[in-house]
């Protein structure tokens, strides 16, 4: 089992949850973040005044699939989340060692 954590653009949340529903996931988790990459962020100007924006608004999606799903949710993240510009952000994989639902108390493949 792996977890893709994605960090992605705020407005392509809702391409990115359809693109994972195609590729039949159900699930995952998805938490405000703020942060910056290369761009490290922007200058705004308000009220005549200019403001340097350090950290940016992201989202971060969190989704466990098994092993033979990876490449699939990769993919569909890769291709939904992307619109060419700097800040599209980054996708992380890691290892699971073990998933247990707390309901029923099943384990492994079966608890994603």
């Amino acid at each position: 089992m792996k977890k893709i954590e994605a960090i992605i653009k705020p407005f392509k949340l809702d391409e990115v949850k359809e693109a994972l529903h195609a590729v039949g996931l159900q699930g995952m988790t998805v938490l405000e973040a703020k942060g910056f990459g290369r761009q490290r962020g922007h200058t705004e100007l308000y009220r005549g005044a200019e403001y340097i924006v350090d950290f940016l608004p992201k989202l971060k999606i969190e989704v466990v699939v098994s092993d033979a799903q990876l490449e699939a949710a990769v993919g569909a993240i890769t291709k939904s989340a992307h619109t060419g510009k700097i800040g599209d952000g980054k996708i992380f994989v890691s290892e699971i060692t073990e998933v247990i639902r707390i309901r029923t108390g099943e384990t492994g493949d079966q608890a994603i």
